[in-house]
């Protein structure tokens, strides 16, 4: 049975973006970025909304932008050999390869999808998160934070989503960011 994995990227004060909607505080220098390819690897389907989606494209052609450090080069292969499923009642149409929309989130469709997939899949964006949380099917949370507060924007969790985790393994890098990975407990 695969696992499903909530990943985020945040602001120490819970944040994936700021109140005018940038996330580039985030961006991972290279020793993380490895680190996160590594930990995507593993990874055979992405769940995304809409947003995230749109942002996560980028990667689709990433690979062959001249000058491109080879970590992101990697991170490229690793986005593209996955499938993904785009959770959006606006979308028409997927953009990149290995995509298909899916209207609305169905936790059943997504149990399924963990007793049968051969990969992990791993889940992002935060109303799409939210879901799975209260749907009781999310098995580990993946957090990279960034040695930043930005006092306001998109919280990585709504109000009103309470996890109770086990702290699995953490690593601090050289630029300040901080690995943490829980075990949701049942």
């Amino acid at each position: 049975m695969a696992k499903l994995v909530c990943t985020g990227n945040i602001s120490l004060d819970g944040y994936i973006c700021d109140e005018s909607g940038g996330f580039d505080w985030s961006a991972p220098d290279d020793e993380v970025h490895a680190f996160i390819n590594d930990l995507e690897r593993p990874i055979g389907t992405y769940l995304y909304g809409r947003r995230l989606y749109e942002v996560m494209a980028y990667w689709e052609t990433a690979g062959e932008q001249p000058g491109l450090a080879p970590v992101a080069v990697d991170y490229a292969a690793v986005w593209r050999a996955a499938d993904k499923i785009v959770y959006s009642a606006t979308l028409d149409a997927a953009t990149t390869a290995r995509t298909r929309i899916e209207r609305t989130f169905d936790p059943r469709a997504v149990r399924e999808l963990k007793l049968t997939a051969e990969r992990d899949v791993s889940i992002g964006g935060p109303t799409l998160t939210a879901h799975a949380f209260r749907a009781g099917l999310v098995d580990e949370v993946v957090l990279f934070i960034s040695p930043v507060a930005v006092g306001g924007g998109t919280r990585f969790l709504p109000a009103g989503i309470r996890v109770e985790l086990d702290l699995m393994r953490e690593r601090r890098f050289g630029n300040g960011a901080v690995f943490l990975n829980y075990r949701v407990r049942r």
